[in-house]
């Protein structure tokens, strides 16, 4: 099993760097040609999405992804640090239904739905600690 680890700032500019290294890695562990665009456009939403999570929460930690070749499969983990409330509580100072929290909660569906668009096996999970993302695709090495 190879694992390739990248971390990065959470600023908008270094999902691109992370778009292009996971195609690049993708291809190298046999992902078709074919779903190479799907794979970079995933990992960029799921990239965006934790970059603004981080920013959201002022969280100063790294955002992390993790390619990891398998056998038979090739995963992305993207992973965030940014704290979730449990269901049906806000965040301090958040009022119930105010624009803030109802417009992030929209934009994070829709991330989420474009990334189950784009991969059929994918992997949500969050928490007090943060939360990730886990995408995986057959090869055909």
């Amino acid at each position: 099993m190879a694992t390739v680890e990248l971390r990065f700032s959470a600023l908008p500019e270094h999902v691109r760097t992370a778009r292009l290294v996971a195609a690049a890695v993708a291809r190298r562990a046999g992902v078709d040609e074919a779903v190479l665009d799907e794979v970079r456009l995933a990992v960029g939403e799921a990239c965006t999405r934790a970059v603004g999570l981080h920013q959201a929460a002022e969280v100063p930690a790294p955002v992390r992804v993790a390619l990891v070749e398998e056998e038979k499969q090739f995963s992305i983990e993207v992973g965030d640090e940014a704290p979730r409330s449990a269901p049906g509580e806000r965040a301090p100072g958040a009022g119930p239904g105010s624009g803030e929290d109802l417009e992030a909660e929209g934009e994070d569906e829709m991330g989420l739905a474009v990334i189950s668009g784009l991969v059929d096996d994918v992997e949500v999970t969050a928490g007090e600690n943060g939360g990730s993302i886990r995408m995986t695709w057959p090869t055909t090495s």
